[in-house]
């Protein structure tokens, strides 16, 4: 999934500016082969292929610390593409300023708030320094680098650095080591490739007791793994809900064409979202140069 075709390399799009998390789950998922599209919000970077500005996109589903990204589940269940597959990277938050500057001369520091608050043991050893809330942890990087002072900072993956030619000033910021962003790669097509050994879907089950219980049970049965459930309220029908679901488990297999079946008997509504290879572990090192790609096997 490297190459789009006809000499023109894949165009992958994601949120935030260039040298963000996103950007670096994109090289470590795909090499750096592609031609990355940086989209202001997560409404630009779901319109990016249907308006043509990319063949794919990347959309964060869930972070070890701060949970579900909802706004990507929301406009996923509002959009028709599909997860042709997934990468989890580490997040790993480091202090960057203009080339020169010095830890003990920075007086602010900006980030995205998700970041600032993920590094609260940073902000309590230097009580000096100021913390300044922005858009994006990249886009923090740009901007103290347009403005050239040695007194700001900002805080951001070690790529942006590299992208904006940036100084690390330290690294490791987070207050938690076991700080992972789940990512889903996104397609207009529905691609069950090889190796496809997980599954997402919707399900809007009937409104009457034991309802989730008898959609969980066709799976259950069958020895079909649950990985995760989420509940999103359904637009428009306060307090009805459906529930994504993620599955161990493939389309192709027999298990689960008959656990739909069982679904569809039972009135249960529910619609596959992608079925896919699983994220396998990425290191600090791969995240950054890609070499846990599948594109590279």
């Amino acid at each position: 999934m490297s190459d789009s075709g006809a000499g023109r390399r894949l165009r992958v799009a994601f949120q935030g500016e260039r040298g963000a998390f996103s950007e670096e789950a994109i090289v470590a998922l795909l090499g750096e082969n592609v031609e990355l599209v940086p989209r202001a919000t997560f409404e630009d970077l779901f319109s990016a292929i249907r308006e043509g500005a990319a063949d794919l996109a990347l959309a964060p589903l869930e972070n070890s610390l701060a949970g579900s990204v909802h706004q990507s589940y929301d406009l996923l269940l509002e959009s028709d593409y599909h997860i042709v597959d997934e990468v989890t990277i580490p997040i790993a938050h480091y202090l960057i300023g203009v080339p020169g500057a010095a830890l003990d001369g920075v007086r602010v520091v900006q980030s995205h708030p998700v970041a600032l608050a993920q590094c609260l043991g940073f902000f309590a050893k230097h009580p000096r320094i100021q913390r300044v809330a922005s858009t994006d942890t990249a886009g923090s990087v740009r901007e103290i680098m347009e403005k050239g002072d040695p007194a700001a900072a900002a805080i951001a993956a070690r790529r942006a650095a590299a992208v904006y030619g940036g100084e690390i000033l330290l690294e490791h910021l987070e207050d938690h080591r076991e700080n992972y962003t789940r990512f889903a790669l996104l397609s207009p097509d529905a691609i069950v490739g090889d190796g496809a050994n997980k599954l997402s879907l919707i399900v809007r089950v009937k409104h009457v007791p034991g309802a989730l219980h008898s959609a969980l049970g066709a799976f259950a049965t069958r020895g079909v793994n649950l990985m995760k459930i989420e509940s999103r309220l359904i637009k428009g029908t306060p307090w009805n809900y459906s529930f994504y679901l993620d599955l161990e488990g493939s389309t192709t297999e027999t298990r689960v064409i008959e656990a739909f079946e069982e679904l569809r008997q039972n009135g249960h509504e529910y619609r596959v979202l992608g079925c896919y290879p699983a994220a396998r572990s990425v290191s600090n090192a791969s995240a950054a140069t890609g070499t846990a790609s599948r594109a590279q096997n």
